[in-house]
């Protein structure tokens, strides 16, 4: 199995938050939740007024795989590691969804055409 990916880059910005002392977000509008000791981590969909902090998710579900498939992850973060990109990232059952900084976004894009990866981006 090939590890190039067809990823979409989704549209809408992401802010990624940490909530020290919660075990679940005040609201539910969020996109995803990591709970472990240190807190709560939240992903949720930008406000329009927020100008700072705004992340792009990259999504690999035009290659959807399963959990037993390897490197798929791996694929995607070591070409935006090497262009010293920062990234978060959150899995699916069948994908993986990796944001990178809203003012990295044209290098990722970059970094992971080169990498062999198909992007579509409709931002």
């Amino acid at each position: 199995m090939s590890n190039s990916q067809r990823l979409a880059v989704v549209p809408t910005p992401f802010l990624v938050e940490h909530l020290p002392h919660a075990t679940l977000p005040e609201d539910d509008e969020w996109i995803a939740l990591v709970r472990a000791p240190e807190g709560l981590t939240v992903i949720r969909e930008a406000p329009h007024y927020a100008e700072n902090d705004r992340w792009f998710g990259f999504y690999g579900g035009g290659t959807a795989h399963g959990l037993e498939a390897t490197g798929m992850l791996a694929a995607l973060v070591g070409p935006l590691a090497e262009a010293r990109i920062p990234v978060f990232a959150a899995s699916t059952y069948h994908a993986d969804l990796v944001l990178v900084p809203e003012r990295r976004l044209d290098d990722a894009v970059t970094a992971l055409k080169a990498a062999g990866h198909e992007v579509s981006r409709n931002v």
